[in-house]
């Protein structure tokens, strides 16, 4: 068996990837933050057509953070203007590349029309059964947490549940990523090396890669090296080998 083929056949089946450096990016080459946004937005498409040769199922990727409407008014409409025109744009190709899209976040927060445009690409791929894309809009880990558990409360409050059955296995059962499996590889570029409150309970044995490279620069070629030595880590979570 091929060194390639065995890195797949070990590799990561679900990666989530905090995607930074777009506005560094774009500074370095004298161009508003927004230039950046842009470039980072095409990028997701290589990545995203990449994933079946490497053997990844599902791909999470953090697109705006709870904590990102502190930026300024100017980037914040910005961003929101380029994810309406991403899903209007990749919506065809998604489907036609067989990629699920689901999102995850607080959506009540989000402007109406783009919640229409998410619900409606959602509806779209409903039945692809290729890639599983999942794109976190207005999204912390915290956030997440805190409404599981209020739903959760609410279960418990009207007879749904007894308190005496909520263990590690029932909070996950209420996130929003309940129909997903939990990442094994977690990716950040731009050289930052924290996690940005993301998917802060999915990830408890999830494997890290913080890298420098900024992810305009993201290529495939990174993309598999990441899945090549992920596939070479011992995963023991917790336990010993005999």
């Amino acid at each position: 068996m091929s060194s390639r083929v065995e890195d797949i056949r070990r590799g990561p089946r679900h990666v989530a990837i905090i995607m930074d450096g777009n506005g560094r990016w774009a500074t370095m080459r004298g161009r508003p933050r927004l230039f950046g946004h842009h470039a980072g937005a095409k990028r997701v498409r290589e990545i995203v057509e990449a994933c079946p040769d490497l053997g990844v199922e599902y791909l999470t990727i953090f697109g705006f953070s709870t904590e990102n409407w502190k930026r300024t008014q100017i980037e914040v409409a910005g961003l929101m203007s380029l994810f309406r025109r991403y899903i209007q744009k990749e919506a065809r190709a998604l489907r036609a590349h067989d990629v699920r899209v689901r999102f995850i976040g607080d959506r009540p927060g989000l402007d109406p029309k783009l919640q229409a445009l998410m619900d409606e690409l959602e509806e779209l791929t409903a039945q692809c059964h290729g890639t599983n894309l999942t794109i976190a809009l207005n999204y912390g880990g915290r956030d997440e947490v805190a409404r599981a558990t209020r739903r959760l409360a609410e279960d418990v409050a009207a007879g749904r549940l007894c308190p005496g059955d909520v263990d590690v296995e029932t909070l996950p059962k209420y996130l929003d990523t309940r129909v997903l499996p939990d990442p094994d590889l977690v990716i950040r570029t731009s050289g930052e090396a924290r996690i940005s409150n993301f998917l802060l309970w999915q990830s408890a044995y999830a494997e890290y890669e913080f890298i420098d490279t900024l992810w305009p620069d993201f290529s495939e070629e990174v993309f598999a090296r990441l899945i090549a030595s992920y596939a070479g880590r011992d995963r023991r979570y917790g336990g010993v080998r005999a």
